[in-house]
C-alpha cells in the first residue's frame, strides 16, 4: 500500500514525502479496521435479506445461512455475498443540479433577519448550533434541536437518528417531527438491503433520496405514506466505524441544492460529540508515567506547549511526531484545544510544516539535544475556507527521546497596537468584524466610543442595529448590507444613529470574506464618527444659503434705490441754462459695492428770477441714504422757493435730521453746500454745513472760496450757520462737488484738493471748460465713492 501513495523520483520534495507517509499510514489503519468489520457487515446485511425474504427472526436467518453454506460446500462469507447479490443493491444517486435559494431580506420591521435562507443565516447557523450542542447530549435532544434549527434554513420538517447495534440492525435513538405510529413501526430496522440509513453507515457517505418516484431508486422509504416526505437525506455521523446516521425529511419535493447539502454535512459533523459517537481510533499508546507527569506540568502553564513523541519509519527515520501531552492554550487549525490534540500527529494538525526550517529544527533538536529557537515565520492556515496568515516564534527542546515545543503568536507588536489605537482615537473610528459562521461580533475599543455604548454590554449585534438607526436611513443601510452579503460588493455607507448625546453621523466601510464556494463567512471593516464634519458641512451650507439670501436682498435694495435715485435725481445729458448761467452736471456711482450712495444735487430756477444750487452728501448707503437725500432735497427746495434765508434753511434742515434721529428708523448726518445766484450784479450768496469749499477758476487760476461757519447737519442742536457773498465775473467757473472727487485712501485730503484745483485750472486754460464737471468726474478712475459735480459758469460778455 505504501508503494501506491509514495511518490518516486529524485526531485520529490521532503515535505511531499512526509505527507505521503502520513497518508499511507492512515490509509493502512483504515483498511485494517475495514477488513476486521467487513465479514460482520456482510453477514448482517445477508441476515437482513433472509429475514425479509423468509420472514424469519435474526437468529433463525443466521442458522439458515449456515445450513445453505454447508449444503453447497461454500464458506459463510460466500453464502452471504450470494444472498446479497440475489437481493440486488440500489445504486447511489448522483448530485442533483444545484438550485439557488432566494435571498432573504436583510432588514425587516423591528430588526435584522439573521436566519432564514439568506447566505448570512446559513453561514451563521453552524456557529449557533455548535453553542447549543455544547449543552445537549443524546440523540433525542439532538434530533429536536436539529429540527428547530434547520426548519427555516434548510426547510427540514422531520429528523430521525438511527444507531447501528452490534447485531447490525438499526435502532431509532432520536426523532423529531415524527408521529407516534411511525416511531413504533420503525423503531427497529433489521439489516435489510435497500435501507438508506444502513447504506450510509456501511459506505460512510451520504445518501440523497430526491426522486419524484420512490419506487424508481430501489430504496425502502420509512413511513406508511412515502409521499409524505418526498425528499430525504441520510448522513453518517463522524466515527470509526460510523455507527449513527442522521436522517432529514422534507415535505417539499425536489433535490437538495448544493448549499443545503453543505449545510447539512457541516451540521452532522458538529453533532458527533453530542451523539456520543466515539472518536476515530488512533492507536494511542498507554499513557506512560513520565508523559502523565509532563501533562500535569503543561496543565498549569499559561501558554501553548506540547510534548511530541517521534513516529519512526522502518529504517528509524522520523516521519512524523505524535502529540502525547498538550497545554490548555494549545490550539490547531481545526480549533481543537488542549487535550483534544493528544494522540494526533503534527502533520495532521499542521500539515504544511513538513520540509520547512521549523521541521528541520525539530529533527536537529531531537538528534543533538540543542535547543531550537526559530526566527519568527509566517504560517498560512485555512479556517472556514478563508486563508489566514499568522506569525509565530517556536522553541523546541529535547526531553529524553521526546520534544517539548512551545510557541508565541506575534501577529501584532505592541508598537503597532499603540499606533493602531492612536489612529482610531485621532480619526474617531474603530474596526469591527462579524463572523457569519459563529454569529459573533468583535469591536475595537473605539467603536464603543463611536456608538456611545457601555463596553460592559459587549458589541451590538446586527439585529440590534436597526433600533438605533434613524428611520429615514434604515432602508439605505439595509440595501448596502444586502449587497454586501449576497453580491460581495464592498460597502461604504453613511447613516445616522440616536444616542444619549443626540443624533450622530456615522460612516461604515466594510467588505466580506467568502469561503471556497463563494459564501460570505466574515465581514470586517471600520465605523467612523463623522458628526463633526457633517455639522461643519451643514453650517457651511447654511452660511452659504444665508449669504445668497443676503446678496439677493442687497441686489434688490440696490435696484430699488437706484430706481428711486434716477427718479429723484435725473442727470441731464447736456448743460443747463439758468439765470444767464451755464451749468454742467456730472454724477458717477461708486465702482465697488452693492449699495447706492447719498450724493445729490439741485440746480433750479426760483420764482424771483434767481437760481438755487445745492450739492449734498448723506452719510451711509442704500435705501436709508436715498430717503434722507430726498427729504433734504425737497425740503431745501421748498424753503428756498418761499424766500427763506440760506442760513435759516440749513438750521431747519439740521432740526429735521435731529428730529428724525428720535424715530425708530434713526437718521444719518449730511454735509451740504447751498448757493443763491442773483442775475443783477452777478451776486452769489452761499452757505455750508460741514461741506468742502467751492472752487473758483478765474483768469486761468483756481482758488477755494473762504468758508463760512457751519457744522454738518444732524450732528448737534445748537449750530450757527454763516453766509458768504461773491460777485462772479464773465468767464468764471465755480465748482460745487462731493468728497468722492478729491478723497483717496491713505492720501491727505489737502493733496486731493490741490490736485483738483490744478486739474480744473489746466482744463480751463486748454479750452476744455465746456464739460468741466464731466471731464473732472471721468478722470477719477477708479473711485470708491459716489461723485457729484456742478460747474456754474458765467459766460463771457459778447
Amino acid at each position: 500500500m505504501e508503494d501506491e501513495v509514495m511518490p518516486r523520483g529524485e526531485g520529490t520534495a521532503p515535505e511531499t514525502l512526509a505527507l505521503a507517509k502520513v497518508v499511507s499510514r492512515l490509509r493502512a489503519e483504515v483498511e485494517d479496521l475495514e477488513a476486521g468489520a467487513a465479514l460482520a457487515a456482510v453477514l448482517e446485511r445477508a441476515k437482513g435479506v433472509v429475514m425479509a425474504q423468509e420472514g424469519l427472526p435474526a437468529d433463525e436467518a443466521y442458522e439458515l445461512l449456515q445450513r445453505r453454506a454447508e449444503e453447497h460446500r461454500r464458506t459463510l462469507a460466500e453464502e452471504c455475498r450470494r444472498a446479497l447479490a440475489g437481493a440486488g443493491r440500489p445504486p447511489f444517486r448522483g448530485t442533483a443540479e444545484p438550485r439557488r435559494a432566494p435571498a432573504g431580506a436583510v432588514f425587516r420591521t423591528g430588526g435584522y433577519a439573521a436566519g432564514g435562507t439568506s447566505a448570512a443565516g446559513r453561514s451563521a447557523l453552524p456557529g449557533r448550533l455548535a453553542r447549543a450542542l455544547a449543552t445537549t447530549s443524546g440523540p433525542a435532544e439532538v434530533a429536536r434541536l436539529l429540527r428547530t434549527a434547520l426548519g427555516d434554513a434548510a426547510r427540514v420538517d422531520a429528523v430521525m437518528i438511527y444507531t447501528r447495534v452490534p447485531a447490525g440492525s438499526l435502532e431509532l435513538t432520536g426523532h423529531a417531527g415524527i408521529d407516534g405510529i411511525t416511531v413504533q413501526q420503525w423503531r427497529h430496522i433489521p439489516p435489510l438491503g435497500g435501507v438508506a440509513a444502513l447504506e450510509a453507515l456501511t459506505y460512510e457517505r451520504p445518501v440523497w433520496l430526491e426522486s419524484q418516484d420512490p419506487a424508481s431508486d430501489g430504496y425502502l422509504r420509512i413511513g406508511d405514506r412515502p409521499e409524505r416526505w418526498p425528499s430525504r437525506a441520510w448522513i453518517p455521523a463522524p466515527g470509526n466505524p460510523a455507527t449513527t446516521a442522521v436522517g432529514f425529511f422534507r415535505a417539499e419535493p425536489g433535490p437538495f441544492d448544493h448549499r443545503t447539502r453543505n449545510l447539512l454535512l457541516r451540521v452532522v459533523r458538529l453533532c458527533g460529540g453530542a451523539l456520543g459517537t466515539p472518536p476515530a481510533a488512533r492507536g494511542a499508546l498507554p499513557v506512560e508515567e513520565d508523559v502523565a507527569t509532563v501533562q500535569q506540568i503543561l496543565d498549569v502553564l499559561s501558554g501553548p506547549a506540547v510534548l511530541l513523541t517521534p513516529v519512526r519509519a522502518a529504517d528509524g527515520s522520523v516521519e512524523d511526531f505524535r502529540i502525547d501531552a498538550a497545554a490548555a492554550e494549545s490550539v490547531d487549525i481545526a480549533g481543537r484545544r488542549g487535550k483534544e490534540l493528544v494522540g494526533r500527529s503534527v502533520l495532521e494538525t499542521y500539515p504544511t510544516v513538513a520540509g520547512t526550517p521549523l521541521w528541520d529544527g525539530y529533527l536537529d533538536a531531537l538528534a543533538t539535544g540543542t535547543v531550537y529557537e526559530g526566527l519568527p515565520f509566517t504560517y498560512e492556515e485555512v479556517a472556514a475556507g478563508v486563508p489566514r496568515h499568522s506569525v509565530y516564534s517556536v522553541r523546541a527542546s529535547r526531553l529524553g527521546d521526546r520534544l517539548v515545543v512551545s510557541w508565541i503568536r506575534r501577529d501584532t507588536s505592541d508598537l503597532e497596537a499603540r499606533r493602531l489605537a492612536d489612529l482610531q482615537r485621532l480619526g474617531n473610528l474603530g474596526w469591527a468584524s462579524w463572523n457569519l459562521v459563529t454569529d459573533t461580533v468583535i469591536w475595537s475599543d473605539q467603536v464603543y466610543t463611536v456608538f456611545r455604548r457601555d463596553p460592559a454590554l459587549g458589541p451590538m449585534t446586527l439585529e440590534e442595529l436597526p433600533s438605533h438607526v434613524v428611520p429615514d436611513d434604515l432602508a439605505g443601510l439595509g440595501r448596502a448590507v444586502q449587497e454586501l452579503l449576497e453580491g460581495g460588493a464592498g460597502m461604504d455607507q453613511a447613516f445616522r444613529i440616536t444616542t444619549p448625546d443626540g443624533v450622530r453621523h456615522l460612516r461604515i466601510v466594510a467588505e466580506a470574506g467568502s469561503d471556497t464556494d463563494g459564501t460570505p463567512v466574515e465581514v470586517h471593516g471600520f465605523v467612523q464618527d463623522v458628526t463633526t464634519q457633517r455639522d461643519t458641512e451643514i453650517a457651511l451650507r447654511e452660511s452659504e444659503r444665508a449669504n445668497l439670501v443676503q446678496r439677493g436682498m442687497l441686489r434688490a435694495e440696490r435696484s430699488l434705490a437706484a430706481r428711486l435715485q434716477e427718479t429723484l435725481l435725473p442727470i441731464p445729458e447736456q448743460s443747463l441754462e439758468l439765470a444767464g448761467l451755464r451749468v454742467d452736471v456730472a454724477y458717477l456711482p461708486a465702482d465697488a459695492g452693492v449699495n447706492v450712495g447719498g450724493d445729490w444735487y439741485s440746480a433750479i430756477p426760483l420764482p424771483d428770477g434767481c437760481a438755487l444750487f445745492v450739492v449734498g452728501d448723506v452719510a451711509g448707503h442704500g435705501l436709508g441714504a436715498v430717503g434722507t437725500m430726498a427729504q433734504l432735497r425737497f425740503t431745501a427746495k421748498g424753503m428756498a422757493v418761499t424766500g427763506s434765508a440760506l442760513p435759516d434753511v440749513l438750521g431747519r434742515l439740521n432740526a429735521l435730521l435731529l428730529h428724525t434721529a428720535a424715530e425708530p428708523s434713526g437718521a444719518a448726518t449730511a454735509t451740504m453746500v447751498m448757493a443763491r445766484y442773483r442775475p443783477e450784479g452777478h451776486r452769489l450768496s452761499w452757505v455750508r454745513a460741514g461741506h468742502l469749499p467751492p472752487l473758483l477758476v478765474r483768469d486761468g487760476r483756481a482758488r477755494f472760496l473762504p468758508q463760512p461757519e457751519g457744522n454738518l447737519l444732524g450732528a448737534a442742536a445748537e449750530v450757527a450757520y454763516g453766509q458768504e457773498d461773491i460777485a462772479l465775473l464773465p468767464g468764471d467757473h465755480l465748482l460745487f462737488y462731493t468728497d468722492g472727487l478729491v478723497e483717496d485712501p491713505g492720501v491727505d485730503i489737502e493733496e486731493g484738493l490741490a490736485a483738483l484745483a490744478a486739474s480744473a485750472a489746466r482744463l480751463v486754460r486748454e479750452g476744455r471748460a465746456d464739460t468741466l464737471a464731466r471731464t473732472l468726474a471721468a478722470g477719477r478712475t477708479p473711485h470708491r465713492d459716489d461723485i457729484c459735480v456742478l460747474d456754474v459758469h458765467l459766460p463771457p460778455e459778447p
